[in-house]
This record gives structure tokens, sequence and C-alpha cells, in this order.
């Protein structure tokens, strides 16, 4: 115990954060797919997505300023993320062999662990591998986890990725 004082695990502003990530996964989805700019989607999702209710599923209140630094960060720096997260898979199993989404949850949850130190390693891999159990319920969540654990491990060295990860927290 670090004798700082708990913060809560859940609230608003965790909750906003989570859906932008989630939505953030979303949106690289259908930029890889489409091909479509990534500041059209952005703005599709800010102007008729995110808390808006759509062919009857509810779009809850995301972190706008999240939600487009991960979108515009995953897409600017793709490469070198992708060059990252293949260095941790298996040469059976290279990037390019995932399925679309599963892709899109690694870019997302890399380039948090990379470029948005403000985000502790454990709380990025927690949310990422929570975004990973609402589409799969296979091996891919296990998948994440171990891709972003190795990750954090070679980028974040003492950020406490080996904490145990437990639910969202405040980040």
């Amino acid at each position: 115990m670090s004798g700082e004082p708990a913060r809560p695990r859940s609230g608003p502003a965790t909750r906003r954060r989570s859906v932008a990530r989630l939505a953030a996964v979303q949106a690289l989805y259908q930029i890889d797919l489409s091909g479509a700019p990534p500041e059209t989607v952005i703005a599709e999702f800010l102007k008729h997505r995110l808390g808006r209710e759509i062919d009857g599923e509810q779009y809850g209140e995301a972190d706008p300023t999240l939600f487009a630094d991960i979108v515009r960060g995953t897409i600017e720096r793709q490469a070198d993320l992708d060059r990252a997260i293949g260095a941790v898979l298996t040469p059976d199993w290279p990037l390019e062999r995932l399925e679309t989404v599963l892709r899109a949850v690694l870019r997302a949850g890399a380039f948090e662990l990379v470029a948005r130190p403000d985000v502790p390693a454990p709380v990025a891999i927690s949310e990422y591998l929570d975004i990973a159990h609402a589409f799969f319920s296979g091996k891919e969540p296990g998948l994440v986890n171990g891709v972003l654990d190795k990750l954090a491990h070679r980028l974040r060295p003492d950020d406490g990725a080996d904490e145990k990860r437990g639910g969202p927290s405040a980040q």
C-alpha cells in the first residue's frame, strides 16, 4: 500500500473516459474498414453518435477530448504501434492476421501506453481488456491482456504493469 488515498473506481468522469475508449475503438474499426479520413469519422461520432440513441442503442456520454486524442494519435502513430504490437505477437499470428476489431483494440491500447503517461499502465490494460470482453467471448481478451502487458513492460517498466488488474479506476 502506497499510503495514497484511494481514488474512486467509478463515477461520471471515469465512465466518460471508458465510453471514449470504446468509441475510439469503434471509430478506428470504421476507419480501417472504410478508409474514411479520421477527422470525418471523429466529427461523425461527436455529432451523431456519442450521447445519442441510434437504432434503439444508447451511446453513452464520452470524454470528447480523450476520444479524439486516441483516434488521431493511433492513426498518426499506426506504423510504429503496429511494429511494437508485432514485436510481442508470435510469428504465426502477425497483426495482419488478427480480426479488425481486435487490431483496433490493440492499437488503441498501445497508443495509450506510448503516448498517455497520465494513464497508469494497469488502468489502460484493464480498460482495453474490458473492451475486448465487450466484443469477444473466446481467447481474444486474453490475447489483449498479454500483448498490452508485454508492451507495458517494455514501454513503462516502472509503471506497475504487474499489479493485479481490477475494475476501472479513476483514469
